[in-house]
């Protein structure tokens, strides 16, 4: 497997691989025959010296992210939910909306409004939330010991655009400084539903959505106090 930028001299170089012999004649002489059952595969980081005779004989399909966008990653990643949460009615197109409501606007505003200490790219934002998301989702697959009941299913729906906008909150929202997060709370706090039911007077950073009590937790909250013996 070869990654990077594709270096025009050692793409030459390997010319008899690429060709139908398969065979990798080194400098020294030897000639190394690959099988059948050897393939090359091309990660590369740009094209820029690339041929267009390399281009084809590899076969290479190169795309710039912000050209393919989020929806095929969105849409991969609604496809893996446990089964029991794509048997709900309307429950897959209910987290979809999620993406449209809160991901579109928060990814623009960050990238236009927020300082970054160091640079994300948008879909790898993404696989941290849907990473995130699936901390949640993976008390809902089924096993042999495990039964999901539709009423676990409904208790989830309580909740789960809570869990969305934490998940945005510190996927999102986490790479940028403390004057990005406090731009990025006023921001996302607008997107709120009622259904959200978020406390005022708090930054979204400040608190926890406890999908047991149904209710916001403020971090500081789920520590127990320490007090330190005297002797």
């Amino acid at each position: 497997m070869f990654d990077g930028p594709v270096d025009a001299i050692w793409i030459e170089n390997m010319n008899t691989v690429l060709d139908d012999n398969k065979k990798l004649c080194l400098n020294s002489g030897q000639i190394i025959t690959l099988t059948d059952r050897m393939t090359m595969m091309f990660e590369v980081e740009d094209l820029a010296v690339a041929s267009p005779a390399t281009v084809s004989r590899c076969g290479m399909v190169y795309m710039e992210p912000g050209a393919i966008g989020s929806a095929p990653l969105i849409k991969s990643w609604l496809n893996t939910l446990p089964e029991a949460l794509q048997k709900r009615k309307n429950f897959v197109s209910t987290v979809s909306g999620f993406f449209d409501k809160y991901v579109e606007e928060t990814l623009k505003f960050m990238r236009k409004f927020c300082y970054e200490p160091v640079f994300t790219v948008d879909n790898n934002v993404l696989e941290s939330l849907t990473r995130l998301l699936d901390c949640y989702f993976a008390d809902y697959i089924e096993t042999e010991v495990r039964k999901v009941t539709q009423d676990d299913v409904e208790d989830l729906e309580t909740s789960v655009e809570q869990l969305f906008v934490f998940a945005v909150t510190w996927t999102v929202g986490a790479t940028t400084n403390l004057e990005g997060r406090e731009k990025f709370h006023n921001k996302l706090s607008k997107l709120f539903s009622d259904k959200v039911n978020f406390p005022s007077q708090t930054k979204i950073y400040d608190v926890m959505w406890d999908k047991s009590r149904k209710e916001w937790v403020k971090w500081t909250d789920t520590v127990d106090e320490y007090f330190v013996d005297s002797k």
